[in-house]
């Protein structure tokens, strides 16, 4: 009951940090990572063990595929070289160098020292994505950091599998090729089949309810299955979820969209409140079981894992940025037109926050693991230090860049806004009564004001016009269940009917309604 009551008190505490977040500009998960070392000095707080595999599925499944979801194949093919220099080398890179700093300086089995290095180098998009989308930085950057976020935790968890595997004796690290060509191309082959089969069940679901449940139930066996398999369940949920959410949209209601969206974004944020819980609680017992002589060597051993892995990824990216460029010297002006900049790698390097994934894969260790104790306490150092040190500075960062606005995903919203409403209006062309030529006129008011995207002003006064009439219809709506003059259920259909409304007006939650007073 006690660890109920604490999580109940944690997850309000962690709405209260995101709204203080949202004010200070900075990364939720930095005060989430605050007040998981705070848990630490909490007395009477319970000791959690959890199992690693249950910790891999119930956390890691769920935020895989709600990153992948949102990834755009578009986006990964057009940056493809750096996402391949950061997803693959700078994950390798900070591994291996990880990796000696554990050998040479905590004595750990080179197969530890391994995992020790796959669990630190893969960076999290979400701490990055909470300040960057404050700011109108360049969509190549914003791009490359959500690609690299997802492909990297495949490529990180694969290592780590392996080292883990070879540190307990079940698989020799020589022989470790075969298996990552056969977990590679079985998974993403099985992840495609899954996402067939998930396509099928969902387009026979109309309650958004159970639609909702069917997709976390099937997230979680496509997890288990994929593990079952020997297939890697990172690479066979990451080709799922795209598979998905390429055509699982379109046979969707509306009412099960918005509905599935909302819960998918809840159940990620408690899931990294959670994550957080335990990181508090995990540290507490192994700096207990550290104390003495070992224990300043082990913070010593953990804060130069830290250092390591900042300073890895900074030569890392400005390396391959100065190489790029360097080749494009030799090669054409188009080529040259889209080049990295150093101001970009700069932001790319900084934006290499540790969080839920290092987090979970160093709670998911088993207990007999050589170095268990050291590893982790490293793990949880470098998820804090980034969090604090990386993510509260990213707002300074990019004001002392100063970037021009990159206003590249408006233009592309307007350009296809133009050609829905053209295709509203040539549907309806042929229809003559008095509710179509209503119809029409408002997609055709919809349609010139999407035609002058340079026009600002324009779209932001029609939205806020929009939003101060649907202001007005809630009060009346009030009013007449107020006054008895509609009961509940009217009342809560028209009220569906002006939510949608209300959405339409206001997509990316940027304008705020016009007080009617």
């Amino acid at each position: 009951m006690a660890l109920f009551e604490l999580t109940l008190v944690l997850l309000l505490t962690a709405v209260a940090l995101t709204a203080l977040s949202r004010q200070l500009e900075i990364p939720y998960p930095s005060l989430l990572a605050l007040a998981g070392v705070a848990i630490a000095f909490v007395p009477g707080a319970p000791t959690i063990e959890i199992d690693p595999e249950l910790a891999l599925a119930l956390f890691i499944a769920p935020v895989l595929l709600d990153a992948a979801y949102d990834t755009s194949l578009r986006d990964l093919k057009r940056y493809r070289l750096s996402l391949a220099l950061l997803a693959l080398g700078a994950v390798v890179f900070t591994t291996v160098v990880v990796a000696f700093v554990g050998w040479k300086m905590a004595g750990l089995p080179i197969a530890a020292a391994i995992a020790l290095g796959a669990i630190v180098a893969p960076p999290d998009a979400v701490a990055a994505s909470a300040v960057l989308s404050q700011f109108k930085v360049p969509h190549r950057i914003t791009a490359i950091l959500q690609g690299e976020s997802l492909l990297n935790d495949a490529t990180a968890l694969l290592i780590y599998r392996l080292a883990v595997s070879a540190a307990l004796g079940t698989i020799m690290l020589s022989n470790a090729i075969p298996v990552i060509l056969l977990a590679t191309i079985g998974s993403v082959i099985a992840g495609y089949l899954f996402g067939r089969v998930s396509l099928l069940t969902l387009g026979r679901i109309e309650d958004a309810a159970s639609s909702t449940v069917v997709q976390f139930a099937g997230t979680f066996a496509v997890w288990i299955i994929a593990d079952k398999l020997g297939l890697s369940a990172i690479i066979t949920i990451v080709v799922y979820a795209i598979t998905i959410a390429r055509r699982a949209p379109r046979r969707m209601s509306a009412r099960r969209r918005v509905s599935t969206y909302s819960v998918w974004e809840s159940a990620v944020f408690v899931l990294n409140v959670l994550a957080f819980v335990l990181m508090g609680l995990q540290a507490r017992s192994i700096v207990g079981r550290l104390a003495g002589d070992g224990q300043g060597e082990a913070f010593l051993f953990a804060g130069t894992v830290l250092v390591v892995v900042i300073v890895a990824r900074l030569v890392w990216v400005g390396s391959y940025v100065a190489i790029i460029r360097w080749l494009a010297r030799l090669g054409s002006q188009e080529a040259r037109r889209d080049l990295p900049t150093f101001g970009g790698a700069v932001l790319v390097g900084w934006c290499g926050m540790r969080g839920l994934v290092t987090l979970v894969v160093a709670i998911a260790l088993p207990a007999d693991f050589p170095g268990r104790d050291p590893i982790v306490l490293a793990a949880f150092a470098v998820v804090l230090g980034t969090l604090v040190l990386q993510g509260m500075t990213l707002k300074p960062l990019l004001r002392w860049i100063n970037f021009d606005p990159d206003r590249s995903v408006d233009t592309e919203v307007a350009q296809a806004r133009v050609a829905i409403m053209q295709a509203a209006l040539d549907v309806l062309s042929r229809k003559t009564s008095a509710a179509a030529a209503v119809v029409r006129e408002q997609y055709e008011a919809q349609r010139l004001i999407a035609e002058n995207p340079e026009d600002a002003q324009a779209a932001t006064e029609y939205d806020r016009l929009r939003l101060f009439a649907i202001n007005r219809q809630r009060d009346t709506l009030e009013e007449l269940r107020s006054n008895g003059t509609i009961g509940d259920e009217a009342y809560h259909r028209l009220e569906e009917e002006i939510d949608w409304a209300e959405l339409a007006a206001s997509p990316a939650g940027s304008f705020q309604p016009l007080t009617t007073s």
